[in-house]
């Protein structure tokens, strides 16, 4: 490593500029720092010039990283941007590392949210429901949102400077991802995998499909609410616990008459097939193997004993059983055998097994009241209590009450892949950064059910699955996988055969009209983004990942099922690494959401934006209309000025400082703009190098590492600011490989604010400014400061991109590089190897001390009204004998700091600052 190079102000010659780039960006340097001027133009050149694309240098060590495809649901928002930032600052430092790196684009086709966003798109602009256009018209709709959002995103995240390999970029839903998922669910199917059965599901009634936990919201209320629902004109009552009795059948004349039960959701009574009660309960111990009777069917359902479902300890002890609509009844009801019947059909509406012929098709929340007025006309309702705090289940798509219903499925098995991708981690072939997110691992895996991946959408991956439907009266329910109708067919006669129907038998095939979960295709992303459509046989080269960086939200949802499906295909693990970063809160901690008006465009952030714009995207979104007046109200509290232009620098350095909240970060927008005052100061250093370098005529000489440690005549302060160069170097390596990003920022930050900027800078000012200066001391600082600059830039470069890319470039022009590099990505980033002679512990102890005596000088000045400029006679007390010799041996250079006239040092016991007899022409200090 050249610390100093050959320094010239003569333009750059011809064959400079063209390893440079004969399209580069040339801008002058600008006198103060502008964000939007420093940031344009590079972007391009560094795609013009192929600057993201891997190597293929079979010398360097590999890395690869696959982004978490967002979803094309709309723009990115403040998240997206810290998961860009994080991962580019991670590839930036790998590839100046001396790795092949090739980080892979792509977007998801987010199949319930995507779908949800066009309809509500649909409604809102043309009054049309997917129903009203058909399946082919509105699948053509989404195809044209996904062209409008998908680019906007890829521009995004451009703007953002991800620096990935564009000519790799991928769609979930593209021709080889597409032939990756097919090929991998009929494989699945034929190792026994994927399996169809009829269980309980969380069902949304508003888009009619099955929807995934991630996908549910929980509102919390303490009492009777009425909550607004989709498609109902007055809100729907909620926090009422209704009490019914069941009467006993046949009971003893002194004995239990009936048992009285309570429930929040009274309407599903009508489908209720037991009631359970506690077998140790005392007070109903002469019911055990009896019956009630359903005072609104007035047939007979049995009592069961059950420990694990009934509490005997809350309310009255028993509880009513409905198993095709509650998941803790619906578990009692397989424990006990009992019938499960569901009583509402997919819209969410009472169908013909609730038993009432004239309440068939009423709505499952309007049920309510008429369950309720029958019961008091039987004479079996108790009343209600109205202050019942509970937790309401709702779509996070939809706004609608999740509804759980008994749907037929596709299911992966789990509990081995779990068991597999669990023992991985445990033996060290997966890394889980930060480790307090291992036990959350172990959690999941260790409590998996199978996964339910069929989803009942129009837009998504079709199931390569047909139905075989047959002519006959025989009751079975026959399916095949296959890629086509004619694969389908020679499937169906082979099943058939095994089923020991006649070969005559007549049949049809009915393709599966529902698509694959959208956590399915993603799933298998560390083999199909690179190229692998579904042959085990042939994995691909660069498998497996190095890093998989995302949230940790979503640690078991996309991870560990990536983790599980990759490793039956591929054998082996699917990345080395899992980086997790927290999830992003607005200031107060609270969620980001639209509704609460705090989401947050990065490109608002980068260019700024205006309040009135920012209300105005909202009048124009798919938000309700009253969703819509609270949201832009919240912006008016939260953004009363807008928010002010900030670069992409400074937010990207910003959101990875935040990193170490490695749970929630509360994102405080003033800490933003603070990143952008760290930018200027950055900028500010370079326009004072390039002033020193051209007034004091920079002659530069050829100086390496070894040199500058050789060197014996250098003074304190450059030894002090090589040895802070090194420490830093030092901490941002162990910062990367240890994925504490937030750790080598902090080292950076402080390295040039605090020891190049206030320290270093105010000293070689002192140094250059001598009125008699030694040709060797001013070479020395300012190789020292083309050093410190150089360093600057090649350690920032990760986290801020495009001011170290303008910066670098001036310094090229200035001072050119024998490496004729195009880019300051394509330079070496600095190793602790060629920094570990520079590292001086001592020298750093003792600068701290002078550094001390100086605040303290100028205190004394300061106190007693003396300027800088007047030489005084100081005297430093010291009663520490390990600080005595320092300050001997730099005594010179002490004087000459504090602008001494005389200096003693005494090293013995005093009073604490003696002002001699001499007043203000005679100060003496003490410094212990």
């Amino acid at each position: 490593m050249l610390l100093a190079t050959r320094r010239t102000f003569v333009r750059s010659p011809p064959f400079h500029r063209r390893a440079l780039g004969l399209l580069r960006p040339e801008k002058p340097l600008l006198s103060a720092y502008n964000a939007k001027a420093v940031e344009d133009g590079w972007y391009d050149y560094w795609q013009r010039e192929g600057l993201f694309k891997p190597s293929n240098d079979e010398k360097k060590k590999r890395f690869t990283m696959v982004t978490p495809p967002p979803n094309v649901t709309g723009s990115l928002h403040i998240g997206h941007a810290l998961t860009l930032s994080v991962e580019d600052a991670l590839v930036r430092y790998r590839r100046m590392a001396g790795h092949d790196v090739q980080w892979i684009p792509g977007t998801d086709h987010a199949g319930i949210g995507t779908q949800s966003v066009v309809e509500k798109m649909l409604m809102r602009e043309r009054q049309l429901t997917r129903h009203d256009m058909g399946r082919e018209a509105f699948v053509k709709e989404i195809w044209k949102w996904r062209e409008k959002y998908g680019d906007h995103i890829l521009n995004q995240m451009k703007r953002m400077g991800a620096s990935v390999d564009w000519d790799s970029v991928f769609f979930t839903m593209d021709s080889p991802r597409y032939e990756a998922v097919q090929n991998a669910f009929i494989q699945l199917y034929k190792d026994g995998l994927i399996y169809r059965d009829t269980r309980l599901v969380n069902w949304c009634c508003a888009l009619e499909t099955v929807i995934s936990d991630i996908e549910v919201d929980y509102k919390e209320i303490e009492g009777r609410t009425l909550v607004s629902l989709p498609g109902r004109p007055q809100g729907v009552e909620f926090g009422v616990l209704h009490q019914f009795t069941y009467p006993v059948v046949d009971p003893k004349p002194d004995g239990v008459q009936g048992l009285t039960v309570s429930t929040t959701r009274i309407e599903t009574m009508l489908g209720d097939c037991a009631v359970a009660i506690h077998p140790q309960d005392p007070r109903y111990a002469e019911l055990h193997g009896k019956f009630v009777l359903h005072p609104v069917h007035n047939k007979k359902i049995p009592i069961i004993c059950d420990e694990q479902l009934v509490d005997m300890e809350f309310g009255t002890g028993a509880v009513k059983i409905t198993p095709a609509h509650d998941p803790n009844d619906y578990a009692c009801a397989r424990r006990h055998n009992l019938p499960i019947v569901s009583i509402f059909d997919k819209l969410g509406q009472l169908n013909e097994l609730g038993g009432i012929p004239e309440w068939i098709g009423v709505d499952r929340f309007d049920l309510r009241d008429k369950v309720v007025d029958k019961l008091k006309e039987l004479g079996f309702y108790n009343g209600k209590d109205e202050n019942h705090p509970m937790r309401i289940a709702m779509c996070s798509r939809s706004g609608d009450v999740i509804e759980p219903l008994l749907q037929p499925q596709w299911y992966v098995r789990c509990s081995e892949l779990a068991g597999v991708s669990r023992k991985q981690v445990e033996n060290g072939l997966m890394k889980i950064h930060p480790s307090s997110h291992v036990q959350d691992w172990y959690r999941w895996l260790d409590n998996i059910q199978d996964w339910c991946i069929s989803r009942q959408l129009w837009w998504g991956h079709e199931i390569p699955a047909y139905q075989v439907k047959l002519s006959c009266t025989v009751d079975k329910d026959l399916w095949v996988v296959a890629h086509d109708e004619a694969s389908a067919r020679e499937e169906a006669e082979v099943l058939m055969e095994k089923e020991g129907l006649p070969k005559e038998t007549q049949y049809t095939l009915v393709k599966d009209e529902d698509v694959l979960d959208t956590w399915f295709s993603s799933g298998l992303l560390p083999l199909s983004a690179l190229g692998w459509t579904g042959d085990s046989s042939k994995l691909p080269e660069r498998y497996p990942l190095q890093v998989m960086e995302t949230g940790y939200d979503i640690l078991f949802f996309w991870v560990a099922r990536m983790a599980m499906l990759a490793n039956h295909f591929a054998k082996q693990p699917p990345f080395e690494n899992i980086f997790l970063h927290a999830m992003v809160r607005d200031a107060q901690g609270r969620k980001m959401s639209k509704s609460l008006g705090n989401v947050i465009d990065p490109l608002h952030v980068i260019d700024g934006v205006s309040l009135e714009t920012m209300q105005e995207n909202l009048r124009n979104s798919n938000l309700a209309p009253k969703e819509i007046e609270k949201s832009v109200q919240n912006l008016q509290v939260e953004y009363p000025s807008g928010i002010p232009a900030c670069g992409t620098d400074s937010l990207r350095f910003a959101l990875i400082a935040y990193t170490q909240q490695s749970r929630q970060i509360n994102l405080d927008m003033s800490n933003v703009i603070q990143t952008s005052h760290f930018c200027n100061k950055l900028w500010n250093l370079f326009k004072f190098g390039f002033g020193r370098f051209e007034k004091d005529g920079y002659n530069r000489q050829s100086l390496t590492l070894q040199d500058l440690t050789n060197d014996t005549n250098l003074s304190l302060v450059n030894r002090f600011i090589l040895s802070r160069m090194a420490d830093t170097v030092s901490k941002c390596i162990n910062g990367f490989e240890n994925y504490r990003l937030h750790e080598a920022a902090d080292a950076v930050r402080r390295f040039i604010v605090e020891d190049i900027c206030d320290v270093y800078v105010e000293f070689s000012k002192a140094t250059l400014n001598k009125p008699v200066l030694e040709t060797s001391e001013k070479e020395a600082t300012l190789n020292i400061l083309h050093a410190c600059m150089d360093a600057s830039l090649r350690l920032a470069h990760p986290f801020m991109p495009f001011i170290t890319e303008e910066l670098w470039h001036h310094l090229q022009r200035e001072i050119p590089s024998s490496r004729n590099a195009k880019s300051i990505m394509l330079e070496p980033y600095p190793t602790e190897e060629q920094m570990a002679p520079l590292r001086d512990q001592q020298v750093e102890d003792h600068f701290k001390v002078i550094l001390s005596i100086i605040h303290a000088s100028r205190s004394l000045r300061q106190g007693h009204q003396i300027g800088i400029g007047k030489e005084l006679p100081f005297t430093i007390y010291c009663n520490d004998p390990k600080l005595a010799e320092p300050l001997r041996q730099y005594l010179d250079e002490i004087k000459s700091f504090v602008k001494g006239s005389e200096l003693k040092i005494v090293e013995e016991e005093v009073n604490p600052w003696i002002v001699g007899k001499g007043g203000a022409d005679q100060v003496t200090g003490k410094v212990l």
